[in-house]
């Protein structure tokens, strides 16, 4: 078993995930024509696994992206899949429904570990703050406000350093009165309203023009579209849920999912035609940002795919050369026959 890549001689990490096949955090198979690679972190390029090496692991490896693997995303061709932190590219066809919001849920559940860690610290500067008091070095005016304020403090400073003040700059003019506006903050995201288009991409738009209070339209108002709105709609729903949230609510907004048949539909399902950030229920917001999270993680992984497709596509001509030129043909007709069960 290759313990380095044989292109840039890189070695290949551990994984405690196969015993048959137990280096390399990404490895590629075939099961069909009876291939496996190693693929290197480092230069990206496939080792092909030598014939007497590859049929437990092959084995074990199907074994496993049925059982346990979680599609990421998949062509006609190939899939990503993850089993813990091994990354597998399995060639052919994958009917695994793919629930990639999973991912989301476990973020949530550890930004609220993250969360409570924060607000402990706060506690402890509080209760320091008492004992201050005790020992006669803090007055006691300032011992209870540092006592009910300092949790609070000690996350709001968190979340700012965190994700600073705006959701979104740049430059945009009221078509009414003309007033430039070039900032968006947090603290004005219960007032935006969410739009949903008929490619379900969700337009984000502040409701009225800070200066003349016009509504916003294509023309008066701040209204984001495209990118921008993407952008400016993950940081609010991000910063929306700085605290995380618990697995009952994860539960709730993860059926929601479901219900819609998926994240594809939700902002139009969700938003109808419209609907104002502050007035959106909690495991809707919830449900909104691992949709918007999982879309925007799909698009990078289509580009991964097609790359991974190029350079399948590379490697299996090289494995066809190497498997029916370079083997023994005696050798190669045993190993088919035991594959094959013959």
């Amino acid at each position: 078993m290759y313990t380095r890549c044989l292109v840039c001689q890189a070695p290949f990490p551990e994984n405690d995930t196969l015993e048959y096949l137990p280096r390399g955090r990404r490895v590629a198979f075939d099961g069909d024509r009876g291939r496996l690679w190693m693929v290197c972190g480092a230069c990206k390029r496939w080792s092909l696994v030598p014939l007497l090496d590859r049929w437990e692991a092959l084995e074990e490896l199907e074994k496993l992206s049925v059982d346990q693997g979680r599609v990421l995303s998949r062509t006609d061709n190939i899939a990503l899949l993850t089993v813990g932190r091994l990354e597998i590219v399995r060639v052919g066809r994958c009917e695994r429904r793919e629930e990639a919001w999973w991912r989301y849920g476990r973020e949530l559940r550890a930004r609220r570990k993250r969360f409570k860690r924060v607000s402990l610290a706060g506690t402890a500067v509080g209760a320091a703050a008492v004992g201050g008091w005790l020992t006669g070095g803090i007055g006691l005016l300032g011992a209870w406000v540092l006592w009910e304020h300092a949790p609070r403090w000690t996350t709001r400073g968190a979340r700012w350093l965190r994700f600073g003040s705006a959701a979104w700059r740049g430059r945009r003019e009221c078509g009414r009165c003309g007033y430039v506006m070039r900032a968006l903050s947090y603290d004005q995201r219960s007032g935006l309203t969410i739009h949903s288009t008929e490619d379900d991409t969700p337009v984000v738009m502040s409701r009225t023009c800070p200066v003349c209070g016009a509504a916003p339209d294509d023309e008066e108002g701040l209204r984001l579209t495209g990118p921008d709105a993407e952008r400016t709609l993950r940081r609010v729903l991000a910063y929306h849920h700085f605290e995380g949230a618990s697995e009952k609510r994860i539960a709730s907004a993860t059926r929601l999912i479901e219900e819609v048949g998926g994240t594809g539909g939700l902002s139009r399902v969700l938003v109808k035609k419209g609907a104002r950030f502050g007035n959106l229920p909690r495991t809707g917001t919830i449900a909104l940002e691992i949709a918007a999270g999982e879309d925007s993680e799909r698009r990078l992984l289509e580009l991964e795919l097609a790359s991974l497709e190029a350079h399948w596509k590379r490697e299996e001509e090289i494995a066809a050369i190497i498997d029916g030129e370079l083997t023994p043909v005696p050798l190669l007709e045993s190993l088919r026959r035991k594959v094959a069960g013959l």
